[in-house]
């Protein structure tokens, strides 16, 4: 089950809400307004090298976070 985040317009509050089979929150846990937008979230991951050692381990650590390539065609990465 996936964790999302939300914004409330109302209260400028940032909120996690699990989502339970497409189940949406109806209102900000804050302040009870329904004025909420769905936050786009960044991945995380840990990437392993050839030897097992940790790479990377997070999308901000990626080499891909100031690409402005449309694809990883573009780059290589």
């Amino acid at each position: 089950m996936p964790i999302y985040e939300y914004h409330c317009n109302n209260c400028d509050s940032d909120f996690e809400y699990l989502v339970i089979s497409k189940s949406e929150p109806s209102a900000c846990p804050s302040c009870g307004k329904g004025d909420i937008n769905k936050l786009i979230s960044a991945c995380s991951f840990l990437s392993k090298g050839g030897n097992g050692e940790t790479v990377s381990s997070s999308a901000s650590e990626s080499s891909c976070g100031g690409c402005s390539a449309t694809s990883c065609s573009g780059c290589g990465g």
